[in-house]
């Protein structure tokens, strides 16, 4: 079945990479638990997990919507990128997330066209799927984060 049109478990030669959906909007908080009192309690957003983001030094609250999420992201070191983030700007709006059919072809078109990268190759994300940052310098002030759910090839 992954081979039917549409499917996007690899895509079809020739065919430049391609945006699929909003995948989520993360938001920085200072305090995850109290954030939930908001998203989880007074919305109704339920939470389906958190998890420790080890490498981006953070802990991620994941809440489900229908075909999308909200991710409210805690820094849990003063060094990292969000924790900055999180002293510069404030508590707010962090980035979005776009799911791609190709994150590798996707990241190439973005370099031939000048777009800066955070990282020139996909890094792991906290769920396991592979994920690369464009930096807000080449959108419009705003953090995209592109993400592949399956692998190309897999």
């Amino acid at each position: 079945m992954d081979n039917l049109p549409g499917s996007n478990s690899r895509r079809d030669v020739g065919r430049p990479a391609r945006v699929l959906r909003v995948a989520h909007v993360a938001v920085v908080v200072e305090d995850i638990e109290s954030a939930l009192t908001f998203w989880r309690d007074v919305l109704g957003i339920p939470l389906s997990r958190v998890d420790r983001a080890s490498d981006q030094e953070s802990t991620v609250a994941f809440l489900r919507l229908e075909g999308a999420q909200v991710e409210l992201v805690q820094p849990t070191s003063d060094n990292s990128g969000v924790a900055r983030y999180l002293q510069k700007r404030g508590p707010g709006m962090h980035h979005v997330c776009l799911e791609v059919d190709d994150l590798e072809g996707m990241l190439d078109r973005l370099k031939q066209a000048g777009v800066r990268l955070t990282q020139e190759q996909p890094i792991v994300g906290p769920s396991g799927q592979k994920i690369a940052f464009l930096h807000p310098e080449s959108t419009y002030g705003v953090l995209i984060e592109l993400y592949q759910e399956r692998p190309h090839g897999s």
